[in-house]
């Protein structure tokens, strides 16, 4: 995720009326309330180590201190910041993501319709600046952003001096926080110049332990501390990023303190912070089960609203031709469960005889899993999608009025419609929550690898043990295909759907290459996002059942999973030496080796899971 544009430096003004506003909610009827001392010494010590990091950034901008110092003190403010993490990144979310610890990547924000671009700040820019090479060339930029992040956190510790919402142990928070661990953290995507993300879990880890010590509840609470010291234990024995054990340490360490800290949460505990914010379901014990998110959050079908009949005429809906202009197609057309709920074309065939669609057509298998749909981010809702696919003239050519009175003229959908809804008669509210009910209930996880990580198997085949570490670890697969869902849906509130721009060619075959020309998220004809830094920049796909749903990309250009990971050996696009502008994936070549490439094809294969009768 090398940030490798340049654009203005985003306006001081903005900043300061964020700083503002958080200032103006605290009310001078705020009164102070008792938080516990380790809370006060923990949001204390992140104050005075930024403050440091300033200092060590303005000595390095005149030449009076080293690189290694720089380094030394960035690595401190990330340790100090990480005690508290689960509480910042739970309480302030937002603030947290703008000003403290966001991702690295250059980002839009709306005034009016308009996009404005705007550079990363925090803590994971400073670290993938001052451990890469070009450190002696950003002197004034490391300073002037140590500065940013010294100002933004003085402004929110003042605020957390009065603010009344710590209750030790804060469990959920302390959940979301392992889930960050173990998707962001671990993966090395919250530290990309220094990899340094053993030592940070370790410092989590410590600081919750010492929260649970602070105020135990009950004998369960007690019993989770040496949980707690084992997984702290084996963190500072296992050292190395790239050798790491991440599939051995959830299963014995993550996982026992997620399910145990599910024992002592509340039902009612901050559940109102989580509703309209994410899309995790709190009562889960799993990462990797069936139920970690909630589906409902995606869709504008409600949870009293779905019931079988409603699914079962979402399927008919989705097998037959009738909703086509022409009755020449149907969602089966593009989506076949016979292949993954895909049709294994480059791209997909269209009303047309002999023409095709633009792009590559996707599994539906878990796509409920999303806040945007198609590969161009066009689609806010699965309700939605559908208008698309009814309206496109290469595709269905129609209207809601002629499918509605094709339907509610059936004598063999008319009973089906007085099931599933109690009326005579089909509405289009009802018609797109019928196919919505129906994709939503194209889940996969029951793969293979999903029961071994639920302990549901006791054993599995190393190649796919070391694929899943390569994955989470040096191929850098999980820093844009998240796990659970292995999608681009972000860790931990799973609320976001993320594109990338991977530089994908037109022809991988053709012997002078050229980039492929689909421009993708910025042609998605959403006004807010026809910005530069979104040319060429597609959706990311989950790759759970990725062996069924060949071939690959946006435009079916890469055969195999073979090719696909050559493809990413080399650096994406730009590493194949094409232009490609604004290129999120790193060009760096990824080293792996005959075995390795092997070993992540393994674990991709053990995500296979798609029931061919749904």
């Amino acid at each position: 995720m090398a940030l490798t544009q340049k654009v203005k430096t985003h306006s001081l003004f903005l900043l300061s009326m964020t700083i503002f506003c958080l200032l103006l909610s605290v009310s001078k009827s705020d009164k102070k309330h008792y938080t516990s001392p380790r809370f006060n010494n923990y949001t204390k010590a992140v104050n005075i180590a930024f403050m440091s990091l300033e200092s060590t950034a303005r000595l390095f901008k005149n030449n009076k201190t080293s690189i290694d110092t720089l380094k030394q003190q960035v690595t401190a403010a990330r340790l100090a910041y990480k005690k508290i993490e689960f509480y910042l990144a739970f309480y302030h979310t937002d603030y947290v993501n703008s000003h403290i610890n966001g991702a690295p990547l250059l980002h839009i924000e709306r005034t009016g319709t308009q996009p404005e671009i705007v550079e990363p700040e925090g803590l994971q820019v400073l670290d993938e600046l001052i451990f890469s090479e070009e450190v002696t060339e950003e002197r004034n930029k490391i300073y002037y952003l140590t500065t940013k992040l010294r100002n933004s956190y003085t402004m929110l510790y003042e605020r957390l001096k009065i603010e009344d919402n710590f209750k030790n142990p804060n469990v959920l928070a302390m959940r979301m926080e392992l889930i960050r661990l173990f998707t962001l953290g671990l993966t090395g995507f919250d530290t990309p110049g220094s990899l340094n993300a053993i030592p940070e879990a370790e410092v989590v880890l410590q600081a919750m332990k010492g929260f649970i010590e602070d105020n135990p509840k009950n004998k369960t609470s007690k019993n989770l501390i040496p949980v707690f010291e084992s997984a702290i234990t084996y963190l500072q024995n296992h050292t190395v990023f790239e050798d790491f054990d991440r599939l051995y340490f959830y299963k014995n360490h993550l996982q026992p303190i997620y399910s145990g800290l599910a024992n002592l949460q509340s039902k009612q505990e901050d559940t109102e912070n989580l509703k309209y914010t994410s899309s995790w379901n709190p009562d889960n014990n799993h990462m990797f089960s069936d139920d970690f998110l909630n589906p409902y959050f995606f869709t504008e079908l409600k949870e009293d609203e779905n019931n079988i009949e409603i699914v079962a005429l979402g399927k008919q809906l989705f097998n037959d031709p009738i909703l086509s202009n022409d009755q020449s197609l149907s969602c089966v057309s593009c989506h076949n469960p016979n292949k993954a709920f895909t049709d294994n074309q480059p791209k997909s065939f269209s009303n047309v005889q002999g023409k095709t669609v633009l792009r590559n057509a996707p599994t539906l298998l878990n796509s409920v899993y999303a806040d945007r749909y198609f590969y161009d981010l066009r689609a806010f809702t699965l309700e939605q999608q559908v208008e698309h696919v009814i309206f496109n003239s290469k595709e269905f050519n129609t209207s809601y009025t002629s499918i509605l009175e094709k339907l509610n003229t059936s004598n063999d959908y008319k009973a089906k419609i007085k099931s599933a809804f109690g009326k005579e008669t089909l509405q289009r509210d009802g018609f797109v929550k019928s196919l919505a009910a129906y994709v939503m209930s194209l889940r996969s996880y029951n793969s293979t690898f999903d029961k071994y990580m639920r302990s549901e198997t006791s054993t599995i085949e190393p190649r796919i043990k070391d694929g899943f570490n390569l994955f989470m670890g040096k191929a850098n697969c999980a820093t844009c295909h998240f796990a659970p869902t292995f999608s681009g849906l972000v860790p931990p509130f799973f609320s976001e759907s993320e594109s990338e721009i991977l530089g994908v060619p037109k022809d991988p075959k053709d012997p002078i290459l050229t980039l492929d020309a689909d421009e993708g998220r910025y042609d998605n004809l959403i006004t807010s996002e026809n910005a530069w830094i979104y040319r060429k920049s597609f959706k990311t796909p989950t790759v759970r059942n990725i062996e069924l749903t060949a071939p690959y990309f946006h435009n079916g250009a890469y055969e195999t999973l073979e090719d696909v990971i050559d493809f990413y050996e080399e650096g994406g696009g730009e590493g194949l030496g094409l232009s490609v502008s604004n290129q999120t994936l790193s060009a760096d070549k990824l080293n792996l080796t005959d075995y390795e490439k092997d070993a992540l094809i393994a674990f991709l294969k053990s995500l296979n899971d798609a029931p061919k009768d749904m």
